[in-house]
This record gives structure tokens, C-alpha cells and sequence, in this order.
């Protein structure tokens, strides 16, 4: 969106989306962020609602535009309308303003007050292809773990996404989109403590898991003797 104009002629003004994208990597639960061109400045997957576009639509082409991929778990999660949330929306686009804007009255448009629709991703790790677009020079894998001040309230956003990853565990299955076609169950406990921040108890979460019927055992997988190796799973009929 370099030197473009920004006004409510292409797009619905005071609109946003913002996609919190998840990934399980090396063991740690992390979310894509953003760097704006020739700045410090960080930021989530987000971008503006089109005139005849649906949020959902909005948030599924912004998703497909950062990560190239389009069926995967995407859901609103909570909506940032809070009227302190843009306050610090001149300073912050002041530091990148002559990459993403022409006129004045872009920067206008651009640090008017947004509400933001928050959207919770969950993608393979191996599949995503990060694109920058044209306001991006970096992009970085976040581990949950560590803190990095993100643009405006995004911070907030990755807050409450995460809560909102952890509720939904097991009602949407979602720690199953950050697996493979066929897991252990060493990796799904592995899954679910980091998501959770806190260890489990082996035979206590494998009778859970089992209990939910949702799993289909496939074979032992060769990482060691036959009576040490341990079976691979998969989710049954597709399901997640």
C-alpha cells in the first residue's frame, strides 16, 4: 500500500481487522508479526474492509495476503473498540508515515478512530509463505512466551487471543491444527501444556484425549524398539 491513497472511497472508514496467527514451532507456540518499512515499529496481521466486503471476507484476504494460505482455522474472537485505542495513532504512524502515505489527508484517514475486529488463525507452521506487501520490510514468528511492545494496543489483541485459544481447546479441537496429518500422543500433550503454560499429567490427559473419541490409531512409529515406539494418531474423518 505504498504511496497509496487511503479514503473511504475504496474503504469502509473506522473499520479494521486484525489476525492473530498462531503456529506451533520447535516446540513453542508462536504468532507472526509484522515490522513497517524503515521502522521499529511492530505490528499483527491487519489491514481495512473494503466498501462491499464482509468482515469475514476482509479478514480472510488479509490472512491469504500475509500467509498465502486459505483454508485454515479462522474465527472473530472479540471486537477493540475501546476510544483510547487510536489516541497514539499519530505518533505511532508518524515514525513510518512516508512509507505508507502521499497526502496529509491520508495520514488523517489513517489515525481517525478504528474499531477492530480481532481474528484468531491457526496455521502449519511449514506451509505458510510470508508475503510483506508493500508496508512491511520484516516479519517475525513471536514466541508467546517473550514480549515485544507491538503497534497501537496489539499486545492486547495477542492477550486475548490467547485466552481465547485455551477456551477453545477442546470444544474446537483447534491444538490439532498446529499438529501434522498424524501426531503422537507425547505431541498433543506437548501441544496442550504449552498452550496452557503448565504440565500435565501423562495417563490423565491420555484418558482424556481417548475419551473424546475423536482419534484413529494408525501404527507404531519406528523411532526405536518395537516396544518402545510409540503409536501415531490422526484426527477421525477429518475432523478440525
Amino acid at each position: 500500500m505504498k504511496n497509496t491513497e487511503f479514503s473511504s472511497k475504496d474503504w469502509l472508514p473506522g473499520i479494521s481487522v486484525d489476525c492473530v496467527v498462531f503456529c506451533f514451532h520447535e516446540n513453542q507456540l508462536k504468532y507472526l508479526t509484522l515490522k513497517f518499512l524503515n521502522s521499529e515499529v511492530w505490528s499483527l496481521a491487519g489491514g481495512y474492509v473494503r466498501i462491499q466486503e464482509s468482515m469475514n471476507d476482509a479478514a480472510k484476504r488479509v490472512l491469504h495476503e500475509r500467509t498465502g494460505l486459505t483454508d485454515v482455522f479462522l474465527e472473530q474472537f472479540y471486537c477493540f473498540g475501546d476510544y483510547s485505542r487510536n489516541l497514539n495513532a499519530r505518533a505511532e504512524f508518524e515514525k513510518i508515515k512516508n512509507d505508507i502515505r502521499s497526502t496529509t489527508d491520508d495520514l488523517d484517514w489513517l489515525t481517525s478512530r478504528f474499531i477492530s475486529m480481532g481474528y484468531l488463525a491457526i496455521v502449519d507452521y511449514y506451509k505458510v509463505n510470508v508475503s510483506l506487501g508493500n508496508v512491511s520490510d520484516e516479519f517475525l514468528w513471536q514466541d508467546v512466551s517473550e514480549f515485544r511492545r507491538l503497534f497501537l494496543d496489539h499486545n492486547e489483541i495477542v492477550d486475548k487471543a490467547l485466552v481465547k485459544l485455551r477456551e477453545c481447546l477442546d470444544t474446537k479441537l483447534i491444538a490439532f491444527n498446529l499438529l501434522p496429518e498424524t501426531f503422537t500422543m507425547s505431541e498433543i500433550q506437548q501441544v496442550y501444556e504449552t498452550i496452557l503454560g503448565t504440565s500435565i499429567v501423562r495417563t490423565n490427559f491420555q484418558r482424556k484425549i481417548l475419551s473424546l473419541d475423536i482419534l484413529e490409531r494408525i501404527e507404531k512409529k519406528y523411532s526405536g524398539g518395537a516396544h518402545k515406539a510409540p503409536y501415531l494418531y490422526r484426527l477421525k474423518n477429518n475432523l478440525g
